[in-house]
């Protein structure tokens, strides 16, 4: 299998997540784990009035993009993008936090991918109220669920609605941050 079908695998319920919550009007896309862009590509032939500003810290996908970590460029950049796409592997909760810290506004795509035994971020399992002494010391206790626990951060974050498409471990969410 190639990078490409491994980094996109479920592409259609990806773009379909997205076309049916996209903002009106032009869209300003930051795409912050980008790889080739095949999800934007895909949707600029449906939306031409989008413009996507891509991150990915590899150096071997085609196009121009911002090559480094995301997260640094998340503290930093000004978030002037009506859309920012989360399309990682595993969860990512570092740059969500950046996002609720920076009062981001905007719709935002998030991919959150738990494996059968993945350990769910310390922080995350602190902010909604399993201390960290007991996470340490049974982590695996605190896996199942993960995303219910997602939800449940989101939650705390004043995020109440979310929609999502989901097959089995695999989640595919969209909220907008008011």
């Amino acid at each position: 299998m190639s990078k490409d079908q491994t980094n996109n695998s479920h592409f259609i319920a990806k773009v379909r997540l997205r076309m049916e919550t996209l903002p009106e009007g032009s869209l300003k896309v930051l795409d912050a784990y980008s790889g080739n862009s095949l999800i934007w590509r895909h949707i600029l032939n449906r939306r031409p009035d989008t413009n996507v500003v891509r991150i990915d810290s590899e150096d071997y996908y085609k196009g121009v993009y911002l090559k480094g970590d995301n997260i640094k460029f998340l503290k930093t950049m000004p978030l002037e993008f009506n859309v920012v796409d989360l399309d990682a592997y595993g969860i990512p909760f570092k740059q969500l936090e950046i996002l609720f810290d920076r009062k981001y506004k905007g719709a935002v795509y998030i991919t959150f991918i738990q494996s059968l035994y993945g350990q769910l971020n310390k922080d995350l399992l602190e902010f909604i109220g399993y201390p960290k002494r007991m996470t340490e010391k049974i982590p695996t206790l605190f896996n199942k669920d993960g995303f219910g626990k997602l939800k449940q951060y989101l939650a705390m974050k004043g995020i109440s609605r979310i929609k999502h498409i989901s097959t089995l471990n695999k989640h595919y969410v969209y909220i907008n941050m008011l």
